[in-house]
């Protein structure tokens, strides 16, 4: 199969095309395979695992803090959304013990996305909000943690 053919495949029908290359891989037909691409597509499991990180960790410090300085709106859909974001935060950490230091590495600008999101969406003043994350890593991932 030429390479043309191969990418042709890839930008048609990405299923066809990953199943085509499961295929190729299993039966070690290594020179067949449309490496350009698949490369590309390895590359890019590790970065939407990085995103996923990232968003889940956002949306949880945003309901962190919602949760510690509007107390009076606080509602089990807020309870919900901690429990939930911080389940997916496991399970990729679970499938991904790497992204740890990541998640380290992005704690701070993901909380001042946080802090802001926080301000939109309960309308109080971003000045409500410290300007550096009143909790640790530990905190945010530990279930039973409520500020």
């Amino acid at each position: 199969m030429t390479t043309q053919l191969k990418q042709t495949l890839y930008h048609t029908d990405f299923v066809a095309w990953a199943e085509q290359t499961v295929e190729l891989l299993r039966s070690r037909q290594l020179d067949r395979l449309d490496f350009e691409n698949l490369i590309e597509e390895v590359e890019d499991l590790g970065k939407s695992q990085r995103q996923a990180l990232y968003s889940n960790l956002r949306v949880l410090v945003m309901h962190l803090l919602k949760w510690q300085f509007q107390p009076e709106k606080r509602t089990n859909s807020w309870r919900y959304t901690l429990r939930e974001h911080r389940q997916r935060i496991e399970e990729i950490l679970e499938d991904s013990p790497s992204l740890r230091n990541y998640a380290l590495e992005i704690f701070e600008p993901c909380y001042v996305k946080a802090r802001l999101l926080a301000a939109d969406e309960t309308d109080l003043p971003i000045s409500t909000f410290p300007e550096t994350c009143p909790y640790t890593v530990a905190e945010i991932l530990n279930s039973d943690f409520l500020p």
